[in-house]
């Protein structure tokens, strides 16, 4: 927003880097009081305003003004991991454990939840789209089934989906773990345990890797799309011994 990248570092202060979006210089940091940790972060033009998932203590959502600096946090009462700004301005927020998304007002009111089917195991993250339906990436080491799935508005039943069992073949995936939609609603997916990114039709079919495995170091955790000016920046991080140990973003053109 405003020709700038918020970047979150897993630090003891400082949390969050802003760079310029052309140089790639860091220009300033901000801190966000009593985060234990980051789940996901996402950002609101409209209220000019930063949403970060607390999910390892506190179960909340932290909001960081980004004209005054100003945080708040309001709890989500489950854990969270993925965040997304709808088209009403709201937050989603995806609950994998209990198979849920939550929509909360830009001050924390929950407005409306719903529970995903019962075969969407372990749901990432989120992204409702103009018609009303979402678009949900699921599935966790331990699960067999891991994909994307198209969602009727109601959060009951499956429009179209992409994936299945857990592999590393074209149509396969190894903990798709975020996403993200274009103006058409073309669907760029992180497959984390693959080390690539897919890229989907609207109607959720395959047609290419738009980042495959060679142009990344470790495992993609986050992505983010500027569509304005076609670019793809994808977190590429290691872990060893169960901490993340180094970290990169990668600036792919698409």
């Amino acid at each position: 927003m405003d020709d700038e990248i918020y970047l979150v570092r897993d630090k003891e202060r400082d949390e969050i880097e802003v760079y310029d979006v052309t140089t790639y210089q860091l220009l300033r940091c901000l801190t966000v009081p009593n985060c234990r940790g980051y789940a996901d972060m996402t950002i609101c033009g409209h209220y000019r305003c930063l949403y970060i998932s607390d999910g390892f203590t506190d179960d909340c959502v932290h909001r960081v003004g980004l004209h005054d600096g100003t945080t708040t946090q309001w709890p989500v009462s489950d854990k969270p991991t993925g965040l997304s700004v709808n088209k009403a301005r709201n937050v989603l927020v995806t609950c994998p454990v209990v198979r849920k998304i939550k929509e909360f007002s830009s001050n924390g009111h929950l407005l409306c939840e719903l529970t995903l089917p019962h075969y969407v195991v372990h749901p990432w993250h989120t992204t409702q789209l103009t018609n009303g339906q979402f678009i949900v990436c699921h599935g966790d080491v331990g699960d067999v089934v891991h994909r994307l799935c198209k969602i009727s508005a109601d959060g009951r039943h499956i429009v179209h989906s992409h994936g299945g069992q857990r592999g590393s073949a074209t149509g396969q995936y190894n903990v798709p773990c975020r996403l993200a939609v274009d103006n058409n609603e073309f669907v760029f997916v992180a497959d984390e345990h693959n080390r690539r990114v897919t890229l989907l039709s609207p109607t959720l079919n395959y047609i290419r890797q738009v980042v495959s495995s060679d142009k990344l170091k470790w495992d993609p955790r986050r992505l983010h799309l500027d569509v304005h000016r076609q670019r793809l920046y994808v977190a590429d991080n290691e872990r060893k011994g169960g901490k993340w140990t180094s970290g990169r973003v990668v600036v792919f053109s698409v």
